[in-house]
């Protein structure tokens, strides 16, 4: 387990809330994932000082001659729900290497 694995419930969930507004699914993609994974890296890294992130991806898809814009707000509380399973299945091993070193 590592920071892509954070990164990729933040990807799942930005795809999954545009694919419920517009009917896409932006991971059938390839260049809209690799903007989501930057956008998604860039998200955390900006919600460990701030409350709040604008997530915005201009012309993320393209359907014939009419783009679709990505537009939304992230929520710290919102990415602490989304990683919490990852949080509390990391408890452990930290605890144990914690004792290890400490025993």
């Amino acid at each position: 387990m590592g920071g892509d694995d954070f990164d990729q419930k933040v990807i799942n969930y930005i795809a999954d809330q545009f694919k419920k507004d517009e009917g896409i699914d932006l991971r059938d993609d390839m260049q809209a994932l690799q903007r989501l994974k930057e956008a998604a890296e860039k998200a955390k890294i900006e919600l460990s000082t701030t409350q709040q992130t604008e997530i915005n991806l201009p012309f993320i898809h393209r359907r014939r001659v009419r783009s679709k814009h990505l537009t939304m707000t992230l929520g710290r509380s919102r990415l602490e729900q989304l990683v919490d399973d990852l949080v509390t299945k990391s408890l452990d091993p930290c605890r144990a290497a914690v004792e290890r070193r400490s025993g």
